[in-house]
């Protein structure tokens, strides 16, 4: 290997093609695969390689890093990128894919002999394409050397939190942080909803709270997109939902009780089987109206 590690990108959308573009704007050799093929089409034209498959796709990386649905997604696709997998192999797998679901991942790892790193990510499009995410990562540490120019390209802080990748310390972090944002995006727009519902200016109440210590660049961020209907996904109402049930799970599971995430959890599922799946997290607004 040089040192400038070779890279297959199993997952090209909202998230991964952003960090696509950062990959091979740091001058890696980057291999691309998406299940819909169109959607990672448009990265060829910026230097990287469209594979047919994902066994294709992996085949002579240096490194694989899964940006996928959830934990099923990215177990399905590893299988079937298993004929391209080589021992010593490292696999960053940055999907959200919650506590369980790693579990059945660590065993995959151990089967092929590849060198897990377990690497979630916080931030959405924006920070995605600006190469600014945060990454929390576990995994040995012979795994870094390999992974820095990866991460240093995707992201603009990456935060190490042990040698284990089955111990889930990033993953549980994640849950931890995504707990905090969704639960915001949930206040925001039920806030705005009552508002609305009252005959409140949504305006008035933003002015009251501007500069204090009750305001804060979210809302302000979330409240723009409510207030206009300019809902083109960061991160969507369907994986919002997805992560929430994650945490709710993971926090049953450790036998801690929360209350807001799973009133958020039926907010977000409500707001999707109402049409606003594909919309960004704000709109979980939409689920305090009857449509």
């Amino acid at each position: 290997m040089t040192d400038t590690p070779s890279v297959a990108l199993l997952g090209t959308g909202i998230m991964g093609s952003g960090m696509a573009r950062n990959i091979l704007a740091a001058g890696l050799p980057l291999t691309v695969w998406n299940r819909t093929a169109d959607k990672a089409r448009p990265l060829v034209e910026d230097g990287a390689r469209l594979a047919e498959d994902p066994a294709d796709a992996v085949r002579g990386a240096d490194v694989v890093i899964t940006m996928l649905g959830d934990g099923s997604h990215v177990l399905d696709v590893m299988r079937s990128a298993a004929a391209g997998l080589r021992a010593g192999q490292v696999w960053a797998q940055m999907t959200t894919v919650g506590l369980a679901p790693l579990n059945d991942l660590v065993a995959f790892a151990r089967e092929h002999e590849l060198v897990l790193v377990d690497a979630p990510v916080l931030g959405t499009k924006g920070p995605a394409e600006a190469g600014q995410l945060q990454i929390f990562a576990a995994g040995p540490s012979s795994a870094r050397v390999v992974l820095d120019p990866v991460f240093e390209a995707v992201g603009s802080k990456t935060v190490w939190l042990g040698e284990k990748a089955e111990e889930a310390t990033a993953s549980r972090l994640k849950l931890v942080a995504n707990n905090w944002v969704l639960e915001l995006t949930a206040a925001v727009g039920e806030t705005l909803a009552l508002a609305k519902g009252l005959g409140v200016d949504p305006q008035a109440f933003l002015d009251a709270v501007e500069g204090g210590p009750l305001d804060l660049p979210y809302l302000r961020v979330k409240a723009e997109a409510i207030l206009t209907g300019h809902m083109s996904a960061s991160f969507t109402v369907d994986n919002g939902a997805k992560d929430l049930g994650l945490i709710t799970e993971a926090a049953r599971d450790a036998g801690v009780r929360l209350d807001l995430a799973p009133a958020a959890l039926e907010r977000f599922r409500r707001a999707a089987d109402r049409g606003h799946g594909d919309d960004d997290i704000a709109g979980a607004y939409y689920a305090s109206f009857d449509e």
